[in-house]
């Protein structure tokens, strides 16, 4: 194969996974409204783009691995192909995570509305963002944009612990919105497992235009920092 020839194939392996990652953040949006109004018809929907989300997955997993068989690509190239594949994955999960939230929402079908105290529009719109800013670094190949979705992870993680502690005490003292209140905690959940597949993707694109693998960067500090501590306070005094 002619190096025109594999840019090309590159070139389609990329123009399919955006095809897939505007499925995702649609399917999740998506669901989130098909939750706010309670619309079954939106969760046929959501389950017509998991199932097409399921079968791009195979096609593009297919065609990065013959790039691989076939070409042994080195460097960059054999980042991105890597890259490829598990941002792949990772659409794939964001579209389970949608198909979640709209499950839900068929199992509330008979239940009374309910004005829980948790902003659930808002940390779906913040993971949405996370998506689909996390995908334009993909585009562009900007790891400076991937690296600035690490750190609103944060912020969803953080709206996904005060909405356990609210919901749960919702669940203790208001039996009556006990259900509805276990199924806003599991949206949050599902909300909270988008942002960090787009948490995932961002970490990717820096392995593809860096080479740096960071992964894990927090923890890892944070147990360096720790051994440091620990060292200091161990070390004995003259």
């Amino acid at each position: 194969m002619t190096r025109i020839r594999f840019q090309r194939s590159l070139d389609e392996l990329k123009e399919k996974l955006l095809i897939m990652a505007g499925l995702a953040e649609q399917a999740i949006q998506r669901a989130t409204e098909s939750y706010r109004v309670r619309d079954l018809s939106i969760c046929d929907l959501v389950s017509r783009s998991e199932m097409a989300i399921n079968r791009l997955e195979r096609e593009i997993d297919q065609a990065a691995l013959d790039l691989l068989a076939m070409e042994q690509p080195m460097a960059i190239d054999l980042r991105f192909i890597l890259a490829v594949i598990k941002i792949n994955a990772d659409l794939e999960r964001v579209g389970d995570a949608a198909k979640s939230i709209s499950d839900r929402v068929r199992t509330m079908e008979s239940m009374a509305v309910a004005d829980l105290p948790v902003d659930i529009p808002r940390m779906a719109s913040l993971a949405a963002n996370m998506v689909r800013k996390s995908l334009q670094s993909f585009i562009e190949a900007d790891a400076e944009m991937a690296q600035s979705v690490l750190s609103m992870d944060d912020a969803v993680d953080g709206m996904n612990r005060a909405a356990h502690v609210t919901l749960t005490h919702v669940m203790a003292t208001e039996g009556h919105l006990a259900p509805q209140a276990l199924n806003a905690l599991m949206v949050c959940r599902s909300l909270e497992r988008v942002a960090d597949h787009a948490t995932n993707i961002a970490e990717d694109v820096i392995f593809w235009v860096k080479g740096a693998d960071v992964r894990h960067k927090g923890s890892v500090d944070a147990v360096a920092a720790q051994s440091l501590q620990t060292s200091k306070a161990e070390r004995p005094t003259s």
